[in-house]
């Protein structure tokens, strides 16, 4: 069954849109009940359990209170958070041995969209069959039922959430080491993260100076986070901080800023943490990346004898083929960076720390402990589908211009096309040696990809 709601990070679009309704909400949330209660292995007499937590849009309120009653509907429980990191849904779904949790949240995107993802009881995000399972059980031509009074799920609040999800945090950081001494501008995008990521970076001892944290509903990722990097370049060096860190709207993806305003993305920041690791005498059998990935990094990592393998884009195909592998570290350039002897999932303040920590015991700044990186240019540029179902991978058109790219890169480059799994829009991505040419190839290439499609 090809599904029709669920993308590469659960559903997501425009509030006030299908998917994105309250009537929508509520079939998901007893959809997803009914999938629970029939897979669930539980002692007889007890019912599943989820946990729902959100980010800090306006729209929170709305399918929260849909997917609760939803929930209820179909005789589960439902324990709730309010705002919270993506990461830390994921961390107390797992803590309290709960059977889902659930994350109300469109990540990086504007206010006016949101979206909902879910994770497993093991604090994964739900596999595909899972996810097609549920979307079977959701029927937009009937009413949506509800089991008896006796049967009803019941609903709580988790008051102490916020400081259970800082203590794990500061968990993953070294026992022997603090941050004391160490200037740095957390920016919280105005999201989830913003009563918890200053927070955590204060209480180890570093002097925080906090931008992004005054969320009003509206304003999340509105210029701040990691879609906006140049307002925490900016604040770090109008306070001479040390180091900046940014987060997006739901607190998994991670930027860091140096001191000389300096941005570091995700593929330079996991191999600081692998290089690190291999410092202090670890092995690292591999580490998985993306397609997105860039490939100074799997160069480096191979002068380093360390295997490299690609997932398809998503964190959520890194985390697969890390349990697959039975490896540990991977991560997309975007910035969810995966550390699963940390955590479960990408998370951005876990990643931070992983970074300081290596910062800390090498003694050096990140741009010496990225002497051996040189990423190579990447452009790409977004292209419009006319839905996210379109087939371009059909279009004759738009390979033949594929192929005139790469032989004009002549072994020097490589292209990457793929659809977006949130929004109708292609991904065009050139890479190579040199700026210029990646520029010019990836301009030709996504206008004759428009043409293509729209003639």
């Amino acid at each position: 069954m090809t599904r029709q709601y669920f993308g590469t990070d659960g559903i997501r679009g425009k509030v006030g849109e299908p998917p994105i309704t309250p009537d929508f909400a509520l079939r998901l949330g007893y959809a997803a009940g009914r999938t629970l209660l029939a897979q669930a292995r539980l002692p007889a007499g007890e019912r599943p359990a989820v946990l729902i937590g959100k980010d800090t849009r306006i729209s929170g309120y709305l399918l929260e209170a849909a997917m609760e009653a939803g929930f209820s509907a179909a005789g589960v429980d439902v324990s709730l958070v309010g705002p919270l990191p993506t990461p830390g849904v994921a961390y107390l779904t797992r803590a309290l041995r709960l059977q889902a949790g659930v994350v109300i949240s469109a990540s990086h995107n504007r206010f006016d969209d949101n979206g909902i993802k879910f994770f497993s009881a093991d604090g994964i995000k739900l596999p595909d069959e899972m996810e097609t399972a549920i979307e079977a059980e959701i029927h937009l031509d009937q009413p949506v039922g509800c089991v008896g009074s006796a049967e009803l799920g019941r609903a709580r609040r988790i008051e102490d959430a916020r400081g259970r999800y800082i203590e794990f945090c500061k968990s993953t950081f070294p026992g022997e080491l603090n941050l004391r001494g160490l200037k740095l501008v957390v920016d919280c995008a105005h999201g989830a993260a913003y009563h918890i990521a200053p927070e955590v970076f204060h209480e180890l001892g570093a002097d925080v100076i906090s931008i992004g944290n005054t969320p009003d509903g509206f304003n999340i990722n509105a210029g701040f986070g990691v879609m906006e990097p140049g307002t925490l370049r900016q604040a770090v060096l109008e306070h001479g901080a040390d180091l900046g860190l940014a987060l997006d709207g739901d607190g998994d993806r991670l930027l860091m800023v140096g001191a000389d305003g300096t941005t570091y993305d995700g593929d330079q920041l996991l191999y600081v943490i692998v290089s690190a690791r291999i410092r202090r005498g670890e092995t690292i059998p591999g580490v998985v990346g993306t397609l997105m990935t860039n490939l100074a990094l799997e160069e480096a990592l191979a002068k380093r004898g360390i295997p490299f393998e690609r997932a398809r884009v998503g964190d959520r195909y890194v985390v697969e083929k890390l349990l697959e592998t039975g490896w540990k570290l991977g991560g997309e350039n975007s910035g969810h960076i995966l550390c699963l002897d940390k955590h479960t999932t990408g998370d951005g303040i876990v990643s931070a720390l992983q970074v300081l920590a290596a910062i800390r015991q090498a003694g050096q700044p990140p741009e010496t402990l990225l002497s051996a990186l040189r990423l190579y240019p990447q452009k790409r540029i977004d292209v419009s589908l006319p839905d996210r179902n379109f087939p371009w991978q059909d279009n004759a058109a738009l390979a033949a211009a594929v192929a005139q790219t790469e032989r004009a890169l002549a072994g020097e480059g490589r292209v990457l096309l793929r659809a977006s799994g949130t929004e109708s829009k292609l991904r065009v991505m050139v890479e190579g040696r040199d700026a210029l040419r990646v520029e010019k190839h990836a301009r030709a290439l996504a206008e004759a990809a428009q043409a293509a499609l729209t003639g």
